[in-house]
């Protein structure tokens, strides 16, 4: 459990995230007020996602393959991007109060094999650009400690959003987080989710299957599905998490592509997330809360369900759109007050940490 020994405060916050389903840049100015035994309460008070560019999303195809320098010359543009782009929210929505903006960043790599992570979106350049302290890089440390460095946002799930007793996140990757038997808060990642579903969808001159309705109109491919479930990540013990690099050497390979049946392999892939999403929800007679731009998939919520026989509450768009925004936030607030942000029962760290580097304006 986190510490409970908050003063009295009030925090206005500007969140940022960015996915690896590269929709764009989600952009949440959130209120949180905390205070002496309660969970704190939020507000989203303006909220947008910005679309990328060409240029900015093939910065992002690119940085896995670029030289070193390339790539440090990648992390500060994205940095100054995502500064400017705060700035345009500011005046737009003519905010006059912001303490200070938190940033996830944009991950290239994920290797926790080698205790590496790596997002892009240097904290200093977006300082500079937007003219605010910024508090970014949430993951390294506890990927030094020997963690996952992901999930994060099970700590804002068990603070923000505890009136439900699953929080699923339907992201460019599925994860979960909820209390064990010893009510720890544990959450990891389940299976790739809109990342293999957008990469289809998009060879088909689509940015994303609307509603689900191609997949409603293929047909399931058995020894697709069969290979899918088979996959060595579905029998590891939590903590785990996935990465890009996953999905491309183990998961996409198997989709065997061919554009004559990308319906019948959307309809595969989504049997295959509902099912694995399935084995994780062992208490039927708890909440299920679905958030993330898969929510907006009716026929992969509809599949989820017939998996997950339990009562399944899908918020309001904005907060299905901006959770993880929000959450990164809220992160920030606890890394700016130095309290623990990141749980140790979730990531396998050898110890809860305080995560963030701070750059103050």
């Amino acid at each position: 459990m986190p510490e409970t020994y908050y003063t009295s405060n009030v925090f206005y916050v500007i969140g940022l995230m960015s996915g690896t389903s590269l929709d764009g840049l989600d952009i949440a100015y959130c209120k949180f007020e905390i205070s002496n035994n309660e969970n704190p309460k939020y507000e989203i008070i303006f909220a947008e996602t910005i679309k990328y560019s060409n240029e900015i999303k093939q910065i992002f195809l690119d940085s896995e393959h670029v030289s070193g320098l390339v790539f440090a010359l990648n992390d500060r543009k994205i940095g100054d991007f995502f500064g400017t782009e705060v700035k345009k929210f500011i005046l737009k929505y003519s905010i006059s109060r912001v303490d200070f903006v938190a940033s996830h960043g944009h991950t290239i790599f994920h290797q926790i094999d080698k205790k590496l992570t790596v997002q892009l979106g240097h904290g200093a350049n977006l300082a500079a650009a937007c003219g605010l302290p910024v508090v970014c890089d949430f993951r390294t440390l506890d990927v030094a400690l020997g963690g996952q460095g992901a999930p994060l946002v099970p700590i804002g799930d068990q603070l923000l959003f505890s009136d439900y007793f699953y929080c699923l996140n339907l992201g460019g990757i599925a994860n979960i987080s909820f209390q064990n038997q010893q009510n720890q808060r544990i959450a990891y990642d389940i299976c790739p989710c809109n990342l293999p579903l957008n990469y289809l969808t998009k060879l088909l001159l689509k940015e994303y299957d609307d509603k689900g309705s191609l997949a409603a109109n293929g047909t399931i491919k058995d020894e697709m599905l069969t290979k899918l479930n088979l996959l060595p990540f579905y029998t590891q013990n939590e903590p785990k998490s996935l990465g890009k690099e996953w999905f491309l050497h183990y998961f996409l390979p198997i989709l065997e592509i061919d554009l004559h049946s990308i319906q019948d392999i959307l309809a595969t892939v989504c049997e295959h997330i509902a099912i694995q999403i399935g084995k994780q929800i062992k208490e039927h007679s708890k909440n299920l809360f679905i958030t993330g731009g898969g929510a907006f998939n009716d026929f992969l919520v509809q599949r989820i369900k017939y998996y997950c026989p339990c009562k399944v509450i899908i918020p309001d768009e904005k907060v299905i759109n901006f959770k993880e925004a929000i959450i990164f936030a809220w992160l920030g607030v606890l890394r700016w007050q130095n309290m623990t942000n990141t749980l140790q029962s979730v990531t396998g760290a050898s110890a809860d940490s305080v995560g963030g580097c701070v750059y103050l304006r």
